[in-house]
């Protein structure tokens, strides 16, 4: 399974790296993690430089998909070569997610349409302005759409790939590698406070 991070120049680093490492506590051989961006490397907003993983185009095809946030979210917007590319991303066979300015992404491109979303106070203007009711919480999904709102609630966005993906254990225990020491079970708990409303529910059992 591939899981691709959107990362443009400007990048937020505690939106995308934070979803980087807490996807990583998977260890399996089917399981990849990469940083997508437009170009060979990009900078974040406090000159953080970072190399390509994987492309945009392979991100479009990746199993799930977090758009990561910045400071120049409005620029990727209205920047038609990024955009036309993003517009193969399809909700029905892959896991989108958006963090904090993101989800102006997602607005953009048509894949809120009817679904409230979740971003940071800054970006939330922005983001009623394209036409999607803005929650005050930091996580809600529908479907296969997520959105978190703030950098800290970025492990939501991860702990609900991964559930989706590898399952309940896989990650609880993402959540718990990487939880304050003394504080481990409070914060799992809240974690899946956020998170367990907006998964599926599970199947039955067999008689």
């Amino acid at each position: 399974m591939h899981i691709a991070i959107l990362t443009f120049e400007g990048y937020n680093e505690l939106d995308s790296l934070i979803a980087l490492g807490v996807l990583n506590r998977v260890r399996t051989d089917d399981w990849r993690v990469t940083i997508a961006t437009p170009g060979p490397r990009v900078t974040s907003m406090n000159g953080v430089v970072i190399e390509r993983m994987s492309t945009l185009e392979e991100a479009c095809a990746a199993d799930a998909v977090i758009v990561g946030s910045g400071i120049a979210t409005r620029e990727v917007v209205e920047d038609p070569a990024i955009m036309n590319i993003l517009g193969s991303l399809d909700p029905s066979r892959q896991l989108i997610a958006a963090q904090c300015s993101g989800a102006l992404v997602l607005a953009r491109l048509g894949l809120l349409n009817g679904i409230p979303a979740c971003t940071d106070l800054i970006t939330k203007p922005w983001v009623v302005a394209a036409g999607v009711e803005v929650l005050n919480q930091p996580f809600y999904a529908r479907g296969g759409i997520a959105t978190a709102g703030g950098c800290l609630a970025s492990h939501y966005l991860a702990a609900w790939i991964i559930a989706r993906l590898k399952g309940h254990d896989a990650a609880e225990g993402a959540l718990h590698y990487v939880a304050p020491v003394g504080e481990k079970e409070e914060y799992v708990k809240r974690a899946w406070r956020n998170i367990t409303p907006y998964l599926p529910a599970p199947a039955p059992a067999l008689r």
